[in-house]
C-alpha cells in the first residue's frame, strides 16, 4: 500500500466494497470475486482518484480531486460528485466493507484534495485556496459567528462572566511554573484577555490567533499595555490558515460552546494542537466533560406546550389554524432550553462523557454518541434530559475546574434542557436508558437525537423488556433562551410532593465523576444567582 503524506509519496491505494457509476446503475464493480481498489495519485501535479480491479483501471470512474466533493450517505456508503462547470455533475457511488475503511477514505480524500489545491509551508502545513474550516462551514453561518464576536459588547458579555473570567485567570496565574519562558498560542484570542493573562504568568511569547474584527481591539488593548504587549502578536485569521514562525509549548483558549461543543469551535482547538503544539505540549483547557441527568420540571413542559395553543384556533379572521398545530407542537420542543435550573429536579445522579482533548481527533467530534443509563432516586414523571458541562485546567502546580453545573454559580452558558414532548413515569429504584447522539452541521452546531426508556417495573419484570420509550430531534444552533433564575420549588406549589426533588433526595456521586467541590455545590440548595447572571 502507498502512502498518503504529500507530494513525497506518489500514491495511494484503498481496498472498497464495491464502486459504481450512477448514472450506470448495472455497473457495479464488487470486491467478490477480485478486489476493487480505490488508487489516489499524484501524476504531473495533479491530484487524481481512479479505481481498478484487478490490474486493470475501471473506464470512466475517474474523479478530479481539485472539482470534487464527498458526501457520506450512510455508515458504509458515500458519494463523490464532480462539480467540474464544463461538464454536467457526474457521481460514483463507493461502497466500503467496514466503518474504519470509510473513514480512511474520507481522511486520504480530504489530504489529496487538499493537496491539489495548496502548497506546502515552511512547518510543513498546508495552505490552501479555500481551508478546511471554509469546507466544512456554511459561509452565511461563518459570516455572523466572526460579525458576533468581532462586537465589543459581546466580548463585555464574556468577560463580564467572573466565573469564567476568574477561573481563567487563577489557572494561568496559579500555574506560572507552566508558562514563564514558553511560548503560547492563544486559539481564538477575541479580545486578548488570555494572552494577556499568559504574559502576566511570565509567558516568552504569545501568538493571539483571533479571526473576526476583534483582533484590531486586541492590538489596540495589548498596545495600551506595553510591559505585557511587548510579548504578544496579535494574528488576523484562522487557525486553520494563519502561519507561526514557532511551535508552542502551551495552547490557551477558550473553545466552549453550549452543550460544551455548540459552535463547533473545539474542532478549531484541535487542529491548532496539531498544527502549532510542541509534543507532550500543555493544553489550557485539557479534559471537557459532558455531564447528563434526566430530570422533572412540570412547569417547564406546560409552559412549552402552552406555546403551540396558538394553532388551535379554529377561527382566526376566518382562518382554521388548527392544521399546523401538530407542527407548532413539535418545533417548540426541537428546540433546547438554555436556563439556570434548580438542581433539585433532577431525577437521578448525573453520568458523564469526557472528551480528552490532547487525544481526540478533529473527526470524533463530527459525531458523538453517548449511551445513557441512569437508575431513578424518586418516582416521578420524567420530562427530559438536563446537560452541562466543565473544563480542567491540568496545570502543574494547581487543577482548576471551570463547571456549569446547576447549583453552581451561573454562567454566560447556563445548562440545557432537552425536553420531551411525551414524557415517561419512572418507580424510585427503575431504571432509564437511552441515547444522546449528536451530529455536526455545517452551520457551526449540532443536531440532537435524544432517546429515552423507562425498563418494566414490578411483576414480569425478570422477562426484561421495555414499557416506555420517549425521543425527540432538537437543533442545538435554535435554543429556547429562556435565562429565568431557579425557582424556590417548595411543597406549597403545584407540583405533587413526589416531584420535588430535595438535595438529600439525590445519591451521592461518585468522585470520579464530580470533583470534591462540584459534588458540594449539587447537593446544596439552590440561592439566588441574579448578580451572577449574565446574558
Amino acid at each position: 500500500m502507498g502512502d498518503s503524506t504529500g507530494h513525497k509519496h506518489k500514491h495511494l491505494e484503498l481496498t472498497l466494497a464495491a464502486v459504481s457509476e450512477l448514472s450506470s446503475s448495472s455497473s457495479v464493480y464488487s470486491s467478490s470475486s477480485t478486489p476493487v481498489i480505490a488508487r489516489f495519485s499524484a501524476d504531473d501535479g495533479v491530484a487524481a482518484l481512479r479505481f481498478h480491479q484487478g490490474s486493470e483501471f475501471i473506464d470512466g470512474l475517474n474523479v478530479d480531486l481539485g472539482t470534487s466533493q464527498l458526501f457520506k450517505l450512510g455508515p458504509l456508503q458515500s458519494l463523490c460528485v464532480s462539480e467540474s462547470a464544463d461538464t454536467n455533475k457526474e457521481g460514483v457511488s463507493i461502497q466500503f466493507r467496514n466503518e474504519e475503511e470509510s473513514r480512511d477514505f474520507h481522511s486520504a480524500f480530504e489530504q489529496w484534495q487538499m493537496e491539489s489545491k495548496g502548497t506546502h509551508l515552511p512547518n510543513g502545513d498546508i495552505s490552501v485556496s479555500k481551508s478546511k474550516f471554509d469546507n466544512k462551514i456554511e459561509s452565511s453561518s461563518a459570516k455572523m459567528y466572526f460579525h458576533y464576536y468581532g462586537q465589543l459588547l459581546h466580548q463585555q458579555n464574556m468577560l463580564q462572566d467572573y466565573v469564567r473570567t476568574g477561573t481563567y485567570y487563577a489557572a494561568v496565574i496559579e500555574n506560572r511554573v507552566d508558562f514563564t519562558g514558553r511560548v503560547v498560542v492563544d486559539v481564538g484570542a477575541g479580545s486578548g484577555i488570555l494572552s494577556l493573562f499568559a504574559a502576566q504568568a511570565g509567558a516568552k511569547h504569545v501568538y493571539a490567533v483571533e479571526a473576526s474584527e476583534m483582533a484590531d481591539y486586541a492590538r489596540k488593548l495589548i498596545t495600551g499595555n506595553p510591559t505585557l504587549g511587548q510579548r504578544i502578536t496579535v494574528i488576523k485569521g484562522k487557525v486553520e490558515e494563519v502561519e507561526l514562525p514557532e511551535k508552542a509549548d502551551i495552547l490557551i483558549s477558550e473553545p466552549m460552546g453550549t452543550l460544551l461543543v455548540n459552535e463547533r469551535m473545539l474542532e478549531s482547538y484541535i487542529i491548532a494542537r496539531d498544527r502549532f503544539l510542541v509534543p507532550n505540549g500543555k493544553m489550557f483547557p485539557s479534559t471537557g466533560r459532558i455531564h447528563m441527568a434526566p430530570f422533572s420540571d412540570e412547569y417547564l413542559f406546560v409552559e412549552i406546550a402552552n406555546k403551540a395553543l396558538f394553532w388551535q384556533q379554529q377561527d382566526y379572521y376566518g382562518v382554521d389554524l388548527t392544521p399546523l398545530y401538530g407542527s407548532a407542537f413539535q418545533g417548540y420542543f426541537s428546540q433546547p432550553v438554555v436556563d439556570a435550573f434548580d438542581p433539585r429536579l433532577l431525577v437521578c445522579p448525573p453520568m458523564c462523557h469526557v472528551l480528552n482533548f490532547n487525544e481526540i481527533k478533529e473527526e470524533d467530534l463530527y459525531e458523538i454518541d453517548i449511551p445513557l443509563k441512569f437508575t431513578a432516586s424518586v418516582g416521578t414523571r420524567v420530562h427530559g434530559l438536563a446537560c452541562w458541562f466543565d473544563v480542567l485546567f491540568n496545570g502543574s502546580t494547581v487543577q482548576r475546574w471551570l463547571t456549569t453545573a446547576p447549583g453552581a454559580p451561573t454562567t454566560h452558558w447556563y445548562q440545557i434542557r432537552c425536553v420531551l414532548s411525551q414524557p415517561i413515569y419512572v418507580m424510585a429504584g427503575q431504571e432509564i436508558t437511552g441515547r444522546l447522539h449528536m451530529i455536526a452541521h455545517n452551520a457551526q452546531s449540532y443536531t440532537i437525537y435524544l432517546a429515552l426508556s423507562a425498563k418494566m417495573w414490578g411483576p414480569g419484570a425478570e422477562q426484561g423488556g421495555i414499557i416506555q420509550t420517549s425521543s425527540c430531534k432538537l437543533d442545538l444552533k435554535e435554543p429556547y433562551y429562556r435565562m429565568s433564575q431557579p425557582q424556590p420549588y417548595t411543597t406549597a406549589q403545584d407540583q405533587q410532593p413526589h416531584q420535588l426533588l430535595q438535595a438529600q433526595d439525590i445519591p451521592p456521586i461518585h468522585t470520579e465523576d464530580l470533583d470534591l467541590e462540584e459534588l458540594e455545590l449539587l447537593q446544596q440548595p439552590s440561592e439566588p444567582l441574579g448578580a451572577q447572571q449574565h446574558q
